[in-house]
């Protein structure tokens, strides 16, 4: 009688895994729909061989993501929009917003991710769908949540593997240099061409990608990530700036609330910079005209003559970013491209804007995505 049992539950619980195991194997994909329109909101300068920055302000969703497939039929009509309007060239640099590439980690999911009513309900299933994958992550996990941490880290190989191929092919199908964002990855370093992950500490970083689709330099690395160490993103300790010469000029990246800091553009200019790409985001809809919060990491972003009481999230990031603003800045021009949409009952916020020689033009009604050009 007690083999029987023994028997009887021994099956139970084997057909419980089997099943387990076929469902979460099982990725349907769904019915898709998405808005491909976009709106030319700010175009500056007059067309000429010297090339031109353009920034693209895309309007994300979950399911643009379910795989790379459709992020790339979504970016790639942005970029369709701004050749048939004139815009791409051989010296044409583009920007995407930061973060644009994290969001991979969500490629080839359930249903169910996608459906679900809150990030917090989403993790859970990208978990329950990949346990192997997860307790893998979770067991060398750093930082003080440890499973925000393991969420990055889970599918970190084909994450960088498919940032490569979307982003590194969107360059070379429209015959542009490429600031792809950024992507947080393991330890991520350029290995004979290819964008490779390591075992350590994650990272935001941005790859730029030349018209070929190759790698250009290595990854840059985010020094002032937003609440670094608490969700495992660690700043990154070289404080060292890669700079790319591309077609239209020598380019410096500045990822995010880099963008504030003096110290950087002093950096950039003791290499010559005469572009400053800004991949960025700000969470939370409305966060752009609320007050500003200044930089948790940091106190002293800035140098001087900034009273953070009087200023909103947006007026400060205006302020704060001095892309060819002299004496600190020597570019001759900058671009800060933000990621709009909504994540689940994540949303979004942030106006594109760009300068020129001290001159600033920001994008004012950031509904829908969104063009900003800055012809050279």
């Amino acid at each position: 009688m007690r083999k029987l049992l023994y028997l009887t539950l021994s099956m139970a619980l084997l057909a419980a895994i089997t099943t387990y195991a076929m469902w979460a194997a099982d990725r349907p994909v769904g019915h898709y729909l998405s808005d491909l329109r976009i709106s030319l909101a700010v175009d500056q300068g007059t067309p000429s061989d010297r090339g031109n920055l353009l920034g693209i302000q895309p309007e994300l969703f979950p399911t643009d993501y379910q795989s790379p497939e459709r992020l790339h039929r979504k970016l790639a009509a942005y970029l369709h929009s701004a050749r048939d309007q004139g815009l791409l060239n051989n010296k044409t640099i583009v920007v995407l917003p930061e973060h644009v590439g994290t969001w991979l980690m969500i490629s080839g999911e359930k249903d169910e991710l996608y459906q679900a009513p809150t990030l917090k309900e989403a993790m859970n299933w990208l978990a329950v769908s990949n346990p192997l994958k997860f307790v893998r992550a979770l067991i060398s996990a750093e930082g003080g949540s440890r499973l925000d941490d393991a969420h990055l880290r889970m599918k970190a190989k084909a994450m960088a593997r498919d940032y490569q191929a979307l982003f590194g092919g969107l360059a070379r199908e429209f015959h542009v240099t490429l600031v792809a964002g950024s992507i947080v990855l393991p330890e991520p370093s350029i290995i004979d061409g290819a964008l490779k992950i390591g075992h350590g500490a994650l990272y935001n970083t941005s790859v730029v990608f030349n018209s070929e689709g190759l790698p250009m330099g290595q990854p840059q690395r985010q020094m002032h990530p937003v609440f670094a160490g608490q969700d495992g993103v660690k700043a990154n300790g070289e404080h060292s700036l890669n700079v790319v010469d591309t077609p239209a000029g020598r380019l410096g990246v500045l990822i995010g609330r880099d963008s504030w800091y003096p110290e950087n553009y002093r950096k950039l200019d003791d290499q010559n910079v005469q572009l400053v790409a800004v991949p960025a985001f700000v969470a939370g809809r409305g966060t752009w005209e609320q007050p500003f919060q200044g930089d948790r990491n940091s106190p002293k972003p800035t140098s001087g003559g900034l009273n953070a009481a009087e200023l909103s999230e947006g007026q400060a990031w205006e302020r704060l970013t001095l892309t060819g603003r002299m004496p600190v800045s020597q570019a001759v021009a900058g671009m800060s491209v933000f990621l709009r949409g909504q994540f689940w009952d994540q949303g979004s916020a942030g106006h594109s804007f760009l300068s020129r020689n001290g001159q600033h033009f920001a994008d004012g009604n950031a509904q829908g995505a969104r063009l900003l050009n800055l012809w050279l």
